[in-house]
């Protein structure tokens, strides 16, 4: 009697689990098949072709990747080393145009323009022909660099500000000279110098102290421990503008 009962009540807790999970069969099912049956008649082709699609798309990234954006990144890396070598020798004119045998700069951008050594060679070429004192040129390159590295790029916009300068571009120089400060306040060093020029042009050149005396306050409160944070109470002072520490 024991084992009839445990038998009974195990077939029936199967079937109230079998009731709750709503197994489909018979002509549910056939019902179910025909409607699956329906949706693919309708949208087969359309799923088809997405898929197609989709596979085409990532292959042929995978493809463009590999086998051509890797190789030409590989060999603009090689052709930029000697011009590099060049820069850090001083040879401006040979790494902006190279020696015969190796490529300079100019070269280097022409032929691998889309690569990250080529977009680096425009911030070289930019800084060789502001030792060159071609300040057009300088700005030309050097506003086709945009790097990565905001350090790299916090300098490009400081030999920009340079380069107006020199061409008596004082409000763009000014722009510049901010933008380089304020593109990479972490480098408290540099980012201070930058925003010191600033505050120097507004002051000394273009005679607008206003704009100086904002700009030597906030290296005050920006960087008051470098080079010259310590020094802009000498210069707000000349202003007329004093100060306690």
């Amino acid at each position: 009697m024991y084992h009839l009962r445990l038998k009974k009540n195990y077939n029936k807790v199967i079937f109230e689990f079998m009731a709750d999970k709503k197994i489909v069969t018979g002509e549910g099912a056939d019902e179910v098949i025909a409607k699956a049956k329906d949706f693919w008649t309708k949208n087969g082709m359309l799923l088809t072709i997405a898929s197609v699609i989709v596979i085409v798309i990532v292959g042929g990234w995978y493809v463009y990747t590999n086998y051509f954006v890797k190789p030409k990144e590989t060999k603009a890396v090689e052709a930029i080393f000697k011009a590099e070598d060049y820069y850090r020798m001083d040879s401006v004119t040979l790494a902006l145009n190279g020696d015969g045998q190796n490529w300079g700069f100019l070269k280097v951008i022409k032929e691998y323009g889309g690569t990250k050594a080529g977009n680096l060679a425009n911030f070289y070429a930019g800084s060789c022909y502001i030792k060159l004192n071609d300040n057009e040129n300088a700005i030309k390159y050097l506003k086709k660099f945009s790097g990565d590295s905001k350090m790299v790029q916090a300098r490009a916009y400081k030999l920009i500000g340079d380069a107006y300068a020199d061409l008596g571009k004082n409000s763009d120089a000014l722009s510049y000279y901010k933008k380089a400060a304020h593109h990479f306040e972490e480098d408290e060093t540099n980012a201070s110098e930058y925003l010191f020029y600033a505050a120097y042009l507004a002051d000394r050149v273009m005679k607008d102290q206003k704009e100086a005396i904002a700009l030597y306050k906030e290296i005050k409160e920006k960087f008051p421990k470098s080079n010259q944070g310590q020094q802009v109470d000498n210069y707000l002072a000349q202003l007329g503008v004093y100060t306690t520490n």
